[in-house]
């Protein structure tokens, strides 16, 4: 006997169907309106590692290894710097040299090249003896070679390393690092070399502000009078000296890590090497131009040694007058005369 009859039963059995299925489906829905539902348990070692990690104060430990910096397990200044030299130091050092690039082009496109007043006249007049050209080529070599594989260095990563590849990338800047640790220290030897050979040439003079206000002859009329070396190849000069002199000695600080220089040292030396860099870099691009296509007559006083006479005249009036006085030899080439002028002949004289 049943106590149920078909009817009952068959709707039982439905309505138990109806809420097993409900039940089973309940924790899936709750798992996807919530899929990451994690138990938080309290870490007992996280007070541990924080300590170990540094965060908020240095808590420097015991070692018997010998070190600066032996007692410190870890330290996230590595990482902030990271993050500084990719976003700040890289972005903006290339977007300096791009727009200082730029104002170049800009200033060639609308100025074009200084060409020789009453153009040139046949004769030349020594301006650099061999030494003093040997030295100058020593130094823009070098600078260069420097500059290229400091760059490289810097800007690889995102302009290398795309077209050549990681393997290819690693050969190139493992190359660069070698040459660029091993050449410096020369830099620092051409530095010195220039200072004592240029010094007394680029010493101020009352007459430059009169040329730095007048832009070299750019604002107003006529001309303005200069003697061996302008005022802009003066502040050229002793920034080459100054900056020179900055990106030698923190390179020497970042090649020899041998004099307990700590981690924070290291990273500031460099950044300062780098922001040198990029401003050597970039007034180099200025020289480079001003000294071949934006000025006639100019990159021949660095290759033969002589200048056209009335380039002298225009550009260093000064130096020119002086040459006269002291009877400097001039050569006339429409008349194929080839005299040489005697070796003590070199001015001195700013």
């Amino acid at each position: 006997m049943s106590f149920f009859c078909p009817k009952s039963r068959t709707r039982s059995l439905a309505a138990l169907l109806v809420l097993g299925l409900l039940f089973a489906s309940f924790p899936a829905s709750a798992q996807e309106k919530n899929p990451t539902s994690p138990i938080m348990v309290p870490n007992p070692g996280a007070d541990l590692w924080r300590a170990v990690r540094q965060r908020d104060a240095p808590a420097v430990g015991q070692t018997q290894v010998g070190g600066v910096e032996t007692g410190v397990l870890i330290d996230t200044s590595g990482e902030d710097f990271r993050n500084f030299r990719r976003e700040d130091l890289i972005s903006k050092s290339a977007i300096f040299i791009g727009a200082f690039a730029a104002l170049i082009l800009i200033f060639y496109v609308t100025r074009g090249c200084i060409r020789i007043p009453g153009g040139r006249s046949g004769r030349k007049i020594r301006r650099f003896p061999d030494f003093d050209r040997t030295l100058h080529w020593f130094i823009a070599i070098l600078f260069l070679f420097q500059a290229l594989t400091g760059m490289i260095l810097l800007f690889g990563r995102f302009v290398v390393l795309p077209v050549f590849g990681p393997e290819a990338f690693g050969v190139i800047a493992s190359a660069c690092l070698e040459g660029h640790n091993l050449f410096g220290p020369l830099f620092l030897v051409a530095l010195f070399l220039l200072f004592i050979r240029f010094a007394a040439k680029n010493i101020p003079k009352r007459r430059d502000l009169t040329w730095l206000r007048r832009g070299g002859g750019a604002i107003g009329e006529g001309h303005v009078s200069s003697g061996f070396f302008n005022a802009g190849e003066k502040i050229w000069f002793w920034a080459v000296i100054v900056l020179g002199l900055t990106v030698s000695i923190s390179g020497l600080i970042l090649d020899f890590p041998i004099f307990a220089q700590g981690r924070e040292t290291m990273q500031l030396t460099l950044i300062v090497h780098g922001i040198t860099a990029v401003l050597l870099t970039a007034g180099s691009l200025a020289h480079i131009y001003i000294g071949t296509i934006g000025s006639e007559g100019s990159l021949e006083s660095m290759t033969t040694g002589y200048v056209d006479e009335n380039w002298a005249e225009a550009h260093h009036d000064l130096w020119y007058a002086e040459m006269m006085e002291r009877g400097e030899t001039v050569i006339d080439q429409k008349e194929g005369k080839q005299e040489t002028p005697p070796m003590n002949a070199s001015p001195d004289k700013a």
